[in-house]
């Protein structure tokens, strides 16, 4: 276990709204401000987020095609004393985007990491769900192809609820791999959270298939689906509840 350095910066990692610009924190803006810079996925995007608030701090663009020379020379701000503050588009850093790499190379040279709690579009999905909480696993994006029936065999056999993220030109095709391969499995499809146009489709996979396929797709899409072990207790319940045949 290492030992954060008594000397050099820090790095923080600073959610930002996924939507709506009121779930920014007072407290991501506070450091946001006195940080002497930003890595952000995304300067244009970011840049409309900062005037917004009237944060000026210097920043510079660190996302997926980052280099290893473009990540040291945040690791050299580190080093000179500097608090460096990273942002994603939307949401945590770290969670579905490169983020770990900045992160592991701060820790491997010894400076402190923190985050701060804020925006997600994972956690009100969950909550909001109906599903059980009490235990979960997170996915990020299904495989496109290569891999694509081994996590979908994976969430059949799951007995947790799972929460994964689904691209608007992928959903239909998910949806329909889920009604054949674990028909009766209730999902919940949370679109465009903490956005104007916010929805929660709840149902049964089939059911929520129709809706989709009657409304068309549009947006950003987190699906929570429920485990294995519970699906299965609610349909021997409803089996043991039914009156037995007449002879």
């Amino acid at each position: 276990m290492s030992t954060p350095r008594a000397d050099g910066g820090r790095l923080i990692l600073v959610p930002t709204p996924i939507g709506n610009l009121g779930d920014m924190t007072l407290r991501a803006v506070e450091v946001l401000k006195e940080a002497q810079h930003i890595a952000a996925e995304d300067t244009r995007m970011s840049r409309r987020l900062l005037d917004h608030f009237g944060i000026t701090t210097s920043m510079s663009s660190y996302h997926d095609f980052s280099t290893e020379r473009e990540r040291q020379r945040l690791v050299a701000r580190l080093r000179a004393g500097e608090t460096v503050a990273l942002i994603s588009d939307a949401g945590m850093p770290g969670i579905s985007d490169p983020a770990y790499r900045l992160v592991n190379a701060a820790l491997d040279e010894g400076f402190p990491v923190s985050a701060l709690p804020g925006a997600s579009s994972i956690l009100p999905a969950l909550a909001a769900s109906g599903l059980p909480t009490d235990r979960f696993r997170f996915l990020g994006f299904l495989p496109r192809k290569k891999g694509r029936q081994t996590a979908l065999a994976e969430l059949a056999a799951s007995p947790e609820t799972t929460v994964f993220l689904e691209a608007p030109h992928r959903l239909e095709h998910t949806l329909a791999a889920l009604t054949e391969s674990v028909p009766g499995r209730r999902l919940c499809v949370a679109r465009e959270i903490s956005k104007l146009h916010e929805e929660f489709v709840r149902g049964d996979v089939a059911e929520v298939q129709r809706h989709f396929a009657a409304t068309g797709v549009r947006g950003e899409f987190v699906l929570v689906l429920e485990g294995a072990r519970a699906s299965d207790r609610r349909h021997k319940r409803d089996k043991d509840d039914s009156p037995e045949d007449e002879e």
